[in-house]
């Protein structure tokens, strides 16, 4: 009992992640979001970390900021349509390394398809502020029956 007492009293002690650290966190997926659906490659580069990567719905990945700015600009003019995230989570794993998952979605395809998807973002702290080091975009797959 008294280790269960001394466990709760040293937990309750610990500092919570402030509230401003997951809101810049969702703020560094909307500059995402904004720079993306502007096209503007310095703006996009700008929320990535040096050694960023990101694996996207079709399978290919994308190592290096260089490479994924220059694929989100490809896949931004080919596919068209307009890109939302809502962030529904973020669970830090450290105070300087974020977790955020988000609904995504591409509507106004051609047709007027809508592209719904899941994106899984690791959003890191250095000195100059909160940067994505990966993103994760997947597609719902159908569930499965046994």
């Amino acid at each position: 009992m008294r280790l269960l007492l001394f466990t709760v009293v040293i937990l309750s002690a610990l500092p919570a992640q402030p509230a401003n650290d997951e809101a810049a966190v969702k703020a560094v997926v909307a500059r995402y979001v904004d720079a993306r659906e502007k096209r503007d490659a310095a703006a996009i580069e700008a929320v990535f970390t040096r050694d960023a990567d990101q694996l996207v719905s079709s399978g290919e990945w994308r190592r290096g900021r260089e490479v994924v700015v220059r694929g989100t600009l490809t896949s931004s003019e080919s596919s068209g349509g307009r890109r939302t995230i809502n962030v529904e989570t973020v669970r830090f794993v450290t105070p300087d390394v974020a977790v955020a998952d988000g609904r995504y979605e591409i509507s106004g395809l051609a047709g007027g398809e809508s592209r719904r998807m899941w994106s899984t973002f690791v959003i890191t702290r250095g000195p100059d502020g909160w940067h994505i080091a990966a993103i994760r975009n997947m597609l719902p797959a159908a569930a499965v029956t046994r």
